[in-house]
């Protein structure tokens, strides 16, 4: 079984080709091309025309990488949800376009549930609390009694949102959040900053009010507001993602979304799993990031399991 799956929820649009093989999966290609900025933000409109600019030639790098015809495509699949409306749409009309044209079954499939079910199957993960932190999306969910649940959210906005709009206030381009990890290497002193954790939810809208106004104070360096910044905002997600494990019993933690992809996060997470004796799977960066290969997935498992 071919599924063809098209990821556009947000910056990235991506086109990935997954082999379902004796119950295991097998990525074939996982092609993608990212809107962005030297200076400002994300701009909606601007990131739909990216996305109808590069869709064919995204497609024909995928099937080229997969060595298929697009006629050898059993399904094809695509994200519905949640994510921008006008990339949505992009996503949509070139998956609906391509399942009309060549007679090929249409499924639509949730992008953060895609996240987990990519990293299960490729780290060999049973059943984890998943960390979904990207740009809008900050998650601490897990698959409970017959459900997938969400044990944990942001209270106002996404990790890499946050990320994203300090970055701005620092004169970097989009997406914001390699360059914060970068500074933040160079980071010498730690600066308090607010420490938001409500039960099982994170806030960091105050967090960033603070910051702007450190940094627009000029006391502080670029280096150790970034430092400072996420080991605030890490440690509060680890403490809810450990708050997540020790309620639902679960002993394996699997890393989602492309703030995931940040080297101290991953160190974190590691040494929290460690001291509880559990589990901690990081799929590939290709994996953490948007991306087909993962829509591709869980059209095969939405479709045929």
């Amino acid at each position: 079984m071919l599924c063809l799956g098209i990821e556009s929820t947000a910056h990235t649009f991506s086109i990935g080709i997954v082999k379902f093989d004796k119950g295991k999966c097998v990525v074939l290609a996982n092609e993608k091309d990212l809107y962005s900025t030297e200076k400002g933000g994300f701009i909606p409109a601007e990131a739909a025309k990216h996305h109808v600019a590069v869709c064919d030639v995204v497609l024909k790098k995928a099937l080229e990488r997969a060595k298929i015809n697009i006629k050898e495509i059993d399904i094809i699949s695509y994200a519905q949800s949640p994510g921008i409306g006008t990339t949505l749409e992009v996503g949509c009309i070139v998956a609906k376009s391509l399942a009309v044209l060549f007679k090929k079954p249409l499924v639509g499939v949730n992008h953060c549930i895609a996240h987990m079910q990519i990293g299960k199957a490729l780290c060999g993960a049973k059943d984890p609390v998943m960390m979904d932190v990207a740009g809008a999306n900050t998650q601490i969910l897990a698959y409970e009694a017959g459900k997938y649940r969400i044990f944990g959210e942001s209270l106002d906005g996404g990790m890499g949102n946050y990320l994203d709009k300090f970055a701005r206030e620092l004169g970097l381009g989009f997406p914001g959040g390699p360059k914060i990890e970068q500074l933040a290497l160079q980071g010498k002193n730690f600066i308090e900053l607010p420490y938001s954790v409500k039960g099982m939810d994170v806030s960091f809208g105050g967090i960033f009010t603070n910051i702007r106004q450190k940094f627009a104070s000029g006391r502080y360096s670029k280096e150790d507001l970034c430092y400072s910044l996420q080991e605030t905002v890490f440690a509060m997600l680890i403490e809810t993602c450990e708050r997540a494990m020790a309620h639902t019993g679960k002993k394996e933690l699997l890393l989602g979304g492309g703030v995931a992809c940040n080297k101290r996060l991953q160190e974190m997470a590691k040494v929290m799993c460690k001291e509880r004796k559990a589990k901690c799977f990081v799929p590939e960066r290709q994996f953490l990031v948007d991306n087909g290969a993962m829509i591709a997935w869980l059209g095969i498992l939405s479709y045929f399991l």
